[in-house]
Order: C-alpha cells, then structure tokens, then sequence
C-alpha cells in the first residue's frame, strides 16, 4: 500500500487564476480519499496531476519516499477508473480486464488467472466471454474497476466513475466499489461532485472550491463542523446565519444575528477563527434537523436568548419529515427546518419560535 502526498502543489494556464492553488494533503495507505466539490474547483485537475497526465506549475507529488511530479503515468503505478469508462468495444469482458497485463507482458497463464481473480471480485466471473455491448452500465463500470486492479496498482484513481448511471444503479454501485476497495485495500483518489457519493464512501474528504482546499476531514467532522460558509452550504442543506461575535467566554462566543437574536457556539480550536474576538463578523451553520420547532411565537412574546422568531413561508411534505421554509428578519437566504411529519404543523404565513440545539451550532469563516 502506498501514501501519496501533494507538497504546495499549483496548477495555472496562462494568466488565468490557478486551477489548483497551493494545494498540501496526504493521502495513507489503503486510504478511500475524496476530492469533493462543484465543477471546475479543480477536483479534476488534481487527479490528472496524480496519475502523471497533467505536470504541476509548481510543487511535488510524492508516493510513498517516491519524487513522481514529473515521472509519466506509466511509471507511476496507478490504476484508473474513467467517468465514460473507456472500454474496448472490440474485446471481450475478459480481454478488456486483461488489457494491461497484456501490455506488461504477463505470461498467458499468469493473465487468465488475473482475470479470473479480478472478475471474482467485482462480481462478474461468468461474464469474461461476454461483448460490452451486452452489459449494463454498472457492468460496464464494473469490468473499468477490474481492468483496474487487475494491474494491482498501488495506487487506484476513480474519475467520477458513476456520473453516467442513473439513481438507483449509482446508490448500489458505490456500494459495490467500496466494498471491492475495502477487500483489495488499495490506497484509493476518488473525485466526485455529489456529496452523497463523498460521504457514503470515504475515509476522508477533501472539499475544494476555485482551486483551494477549503476543508480535510472525515465525513461527519466536515458535515458537523463546517470550516467556512461554502462547505456547510456544499455539504448537505445548512442555514448559514451571518452575524457578529458579541464577546467570548473561553471557548464559547455570543453572536449576535441581524435580527438581534443571540446565539452562543463553540470556537474551533484551530484555524482562521481560532483567535475570534468581539466584533468580528462571522457565520453560524445550524443543519436544517438540528432546530427545534417550540410552536408558533405570541404576538406579544420577547425571544430570549438561544431562541430565533422566523416566519413560515413554505412547508414541503416528504414522507416520514416535513421541511419547512422560514424567513429570518434580515437574513437574505431562506432557512430550513426538517421536522417529523405531524397533524400540528404551522401553517405558512405563522411566525414561530424556534431553538437551535447548541451542540450543533457551529462557527465559520464567511
């Protein structure tokens, strides 16, 4: 297994801004690691630098003690899943697989009980005879993920391999992937742009936006403690309340929203918003479940502190939840509020009272 490292790696064409920016991060051993976010953030370009299809501008790849910034990709040892597959019409399902140990000139025998293994993982091994014009898209997709660790790469590079299939065949694919990762453990980049795929899947996630990696972290650190206002907003719904830090106790600022309201959340321990201090403009990010519906506010009521008065605007039924669209006094964005479906709902125009759960409160840098 290997570790890849990327040492302030930068990516610019021309005198455009650079499409990657002074990009770190290690990847370790057996890891299933993400690139994650919108189009043209860079995630691609990332990849391709890894693989040795793209040079950087500046920075070092390493793989494990390995220099490869500049080594081409058949010298790197990878293995790579395309978002079009990038099968061979012509060849069968075994000889697809078998393609690049054909190139490396595995002995025949050798090849055929490769195949064979490979096949057996993914889950196809009575289809080495069949021609890929008989295959299901996630067929297609598996025999890409075979033909990829037939080569035992030591390090497998999947291209946003399941943006081609539709709903139902892509929530069991990237089941199948992981599972077939998990066995093979092999240190694995995979590059999406839906942040279900990231957070079922990974390890860990990294999000970028505009060429700069804006978080790294484990799914549930970077869905419940959101580094700044673009990832709490990427990474699943997240009302992001703008407001300014009142004063600080120790670890716990005050901020107070546009509308006056006063809510306290945690102060990370590290990064941009470590020192934050009274003042300081800042955004809170309160998940949609993480608000409690208290009912519909009297006219005449005060807010205390820790609660906000927002008016309904729109309530969505979708099965077992509610969502409900609320208008905050001063806040330009809608909020969102998921909460179980019941016979007592407010009806859209109700000003209601509600109470964010402290411990899901969370600062970032806007």
């Amino acid at each position: 297994m290997t570790t890849v490292a990327l040492d302030n790696v930068t990516k610019t064409y021309g005198s455009a801004a650079p499409s990657v920016d002074s990009l770190s991060l290690t990847i370790g051993e057996g890891e299933f690691f993400t690139l994650l976010g919108p189009s043209g953030c860079g995630k691609s370009t990332t990849l391709r630098m890894i693989a040795g299809f793209i040079t950087p501008t500046s920075g070092q790849i390493t793989f494990d003690d390995r220099v490869v910034t500049q080594a081409p990709p058949h010298k790197r040892d990878t293995g790579m899943v395309f978002q079009n597959y990038a099968l061979f019409p012509h060849l069968n399902v075994g000889d697809n697989v078998g393609y690049g140990l054909k190139m490396r000139k595995v002995a025949a025998g050798e090849r055929a009980r490769r195949i064979a293994d490979a096949l057996q993982v993914v889950g196809l091994d009575s289809y080495a005879e069949r021609r890929i014009d008989q295959l299901s898209g996630g067929q297609q997709q598996r025999v890409a993920l075979a033909r990829a660790l037939v080569i035992r790469p030591s390090v497998l590079l999947l291209d946003e391999p399941l943006s081609n299939l539709d709903a139902k065949l892509r929530d069991e694919t990237r089941t199948q992937i992981r599972q077939i990762q998990q066995q093979a453990g092999t240190t694995s980049v995979y590059v999406t742009h839906d942040q279900a795929e990231a957070m079922a899947m990974s390890d860990r996630i990294a999000v970028m936006n505009g060429g700069i990696l804006h978080q790294l972290g484990t799914p549930r650190e970077v869905y419940r403690r959101p580094a700044t206002a673009f990832v709490a907003r990427f990474i699943g719904r997240s009302n992001v309340l703008n407001g300014v830090v009142d004063g600080r106790d120790g670890e716990i600022a005050a901020v107070r929203l546009v509308d006056g309201s006063v809510l306290h959340a945690p102060v990370p321990a590290d990064g941009p918003l470590g020192g934050v201090g009274p003042g300081a403009e800042v955004g809170l990010s309160v998940r949609p479940e993480a608000m409690h519906l208290l009912g519909v506010a009297p006219a005449t009521s005060g807010r205390a502190e820790g609660t906000l008065h927002a008016r309904v605007t729109l309530i969505e039924f979708t099965g077992s939840q509610c969502m409900v669209g609320l208008a905050l006094d001063g806040h330009d964005a809608p909020m969102l509020l998921t909460i179980p479906d019941t016979d007592d709902l407010p009806a859209v125009g109700d000003v209601v009272a509600l109470r964010p759960d402290p411990a899901r409160i969370w600062l970032v840098a806007t």
